[in-house]
Formats: structure tokens, sequence, C-alpha cells
């Protein structure tokens, strides 16, 4: 890479995420694909966070824009992606996600499927066992089209074959196959998680084959190709970032990343004491944006998207992430986070400032609370990972 090029201090980072991620108002996005599509990925652990995190940066934040992208339209895809999670992309990187992280994860996990096997003593090949299941499955969800796992394991009982997990420790415990096979599946990019029974916070998912999403299937890239394709579309949705960012991000070891990096060729710039790295297309100043204020949900793609947040999070890590690093609901102001907010049983979103931002500021929150209060309605939403502070807001 080319020596450091110039210095891009906070205020053109913070302004740069405000533009890019669709932050501040001026810059809302048109609809959810192109949400995803400019933050390569939307979390998906929480079924209410693809939502919440489309619902803050469009300019009409509609639930069913969402729902139809995900599963009329067909444009966005829910698969198990970077550091083994799950995310929500627009269907054209669903392939290259594929091809960077989630074959690895997939091949990982047959290995782990094929050793639970053994150990339940099948008495017969149990490699040859689990595709004839696999087999069965597939045809019985094609004869369907949408099928829950109960309803494909009450078509292919062999699902419910039972497996030791843990065994000999304190959390040892027998589990059927049902979700595994499924899971293993839909890593290997056979199936895919289509709408859910319930609302949309729902995490009971129907299943539908991959061709309903990707008529041919999902694509089987190159690999080294779709590292470096990956790599672009985190530099040019979250540069600049360093190293150690694009790292954690992907999961990719410092070899991987850095035969990436070889082929993109990215321009140096010197962040806060650190190098930082920006496409070479993307290397000019942008310019700042009006002050704006935005409530994210827990595990927001914009939190999520480096593992050096000190520029934006502060010393406010403790109260607002929880013991394994998941963030919780944020609130942020001008490109840093402030505080954290919650929906308390009654509906009622509340917060609390961690820092002074002014009474201009002040009042802009309470508005963009009063406003989420309203867009929830009688929807109900705690987030799967508790904080400190989002426990406290709803005592």
């Amino acid at each position: 890479m080319p020596a450091v090029t110039r210095q891009v201090g906070l205020t053109e980072r913070r302004a740069r995420l405000a533009r890019r991620h669709h932050l501040a108002a001026v810059c809302r996005a048109a609809g959810p694909v192109e949400v995803a599509r400019d933050l390569v990925a939307l979390h998906a652990t929480d079924p209410a966070t693809v939502y919440l995190a489309a619902a803050a940066r469009l300019q009409e934040p509609r639930i069913d824009l969402v729902e139809r992208a995900l599963y009329d339209d067909r444009v966005l895809l829910r698969m198990l992606g970077m550091r083994r999670t799950m995310f929500v992309v627009p269907v054209e990187l669903a392939p290259v996600v594929q091809a960077a992280c989630t074959r690895a994860i997939a091949a990982r996990e047959r290995r782990r499927q094929v050793d639970l096997l053994r150990g339940a003593e099948l008495g017969t090949d149990v490699e040859t066992w689990l595709a004839e299941v696999e087999g069965s499955t597939i045809r019985a969800l094609a004869a369907r089209g949408l099928a829950t796992a109960a309803e494909l394991a009450a078509a292919e009982p062999r699902l419910r074959q039972q497996v030791l997990l843990a065994a000999g420790t304190s959390y040892e415990g027998w589990q059927n196959l049902t979700w595994r096979v499924l899971m293993l599946l839909s890593a290997e990019g056979r199936i895919v998680r289509g709408r859910p029974r319930g609302s949309w916070t729902s995490s009971q998912y129907r299943w539908s084959l991959m061709e309903g999403w990707l008529p041919d299937g999902m694509p089987d890239l190159p690999l080294d190709g779709a590292r470096v394709e990956l790599v672009r579309a985190w530099l040019r949705a979250f540069g600049p970032g360093t190293v150690a960012d694009l790292r954690w991000w992907t999961g990719c070891t410092a070899t991987e990343v850095a035969r990436a990096l070889a082929e993109v060729g990215p321009v140096e710039v010197a962040l806060d004491g650190e190098t930082g790295l920006l496409l070479p297309e993307d290397a000019e100043p942008v310019d700042g944006v009006e002050p704006w204020v935005a409530l994210l949900p827990a595990l927001d793609p914009t939190v999520m998207g480096w593992t050096r947040r000190g520029w934006f999070l502060g010393d406010h890590g403790p109260a607002l992430f929880d013991r394994s690093g998941n963030p919780g609901p944020t609130v942020w102001c001008d490109g840093r986070i402030v505080g954290g907010w919650a929906q308390r049983p009654d509906g009622e979103i509340v917060f609390r400032l961690l820092e002074d931002v002014g009474a201009e500021a002040s009042a802009a929150v309470e508005a963009e609370a009063e406003r989420l209060g309203r867009w929830f309605g009688t929807v109900r939403v705690t987030p799967r990972f508790r904080t400190p502070l989002e426990r406290e807001l709803t005592t």
C-alpha cells in the first residue's frame, strides 16, 4: 500500500458515518435494499434489529416495506455470514458472503454433525444416513414450498433423531437433529429462512428452497475473489477503518485479509494514532452535515461495524454493551454515541443521556423517542442481549 496520504479527523469520520449509513435526516434512504446495500448487511440475530435498523434510516419507515423486500420481492435474503452471525443481505451480495465466509462455516458444521451422529450409535454409515435425511428434507420442502421445522420433521421423522450434546459436562443433554440439519442446509446455501410465523419480531421461520430467492441456486464463487469483494464492500461502507476492524468484522485471518487488501489496493490515511484504509476512489474529503440524532437498536450494523469504537463510543461501553460484547439500544448525536434507550412494558420509549449534548440536541432526542414510541404502537420488543443501562431503564 502507498504511504499515508492525509489525516482523516473525527469530524470527517462522523460525517462519513452520517452520510454512508443514512443517519442524518437529509441522507435517509428510499428503501430497505438501499439501507442493506450501503451497510453491506443488517444484523439479524435478533429479528427486530432488521426492522428497527431500517426504520432509523428510511425516509418512510414502514414495516411492510421491509417485509416486501424480504418475502415478496425477495431482494433481501437472511443468511449466516461473517463471524458465524445471522445477517440480512441484498441478494446480489449473498454469493459473495457465502463464498467468503459461510462455506467454511458449513464445512465445519458438517464435520460436527457427522461426529455427533457417530456418537448416536446408528449402526450405519452416518455420512450416507445424513445425506439421505437431507435429501428427503429437501424433497419435502420442495413439495410444500414453505414449511416450518415441525412440519418438515413430521414429513421426515429421522429429523427427530436424538444426539447427545456436551457429554460429560454440566450442560450435557439430548437434542433432536431438526434444527441442526436445517441450519446445515441453510449454511450450505440450499434452503433459506422465509416469512416467520407471527409478527415481524418472531424468530419462528418458515423455510423455503434457496431457488425462491436465487432462481439458479447459490452460485459457487471462487474464495479469493469473494473475499476481495467483501473487503471492498466493507471499505465502501465503513472506511476509513483499520486492518484490525476489517479482520474482526469479516472474521478472516490476518493472512486472508492481507491477501484481499493486496488486490484492493486501498489508500492509507492517518486516523487518531492509527493507520486507516480507504478505497482509492473514496479518498477525497467528505463534507459535514447538519446536526442530527438517532435512536439505533441493539446489534445495529453501525455500532457493529468496527472493533475499535472509541471514536464514536467514548467510555460508554460498560453501560451499553453486555459482557459478551453485544451492544444494546443506543442514542446517537452528530456521529457519536451519547446514551441508551429502552422500551418499557407499557410501550413508552425512555432514554438516558450519558453526556451533556446541549438543550437543542436533548430536545431532538426527546422528539425522536416520542416518534419511535408512536411507530412501535402496540408492539413490544425486548433485546435478545440485555445490557446494564437497558435493564435499568425498564425496571
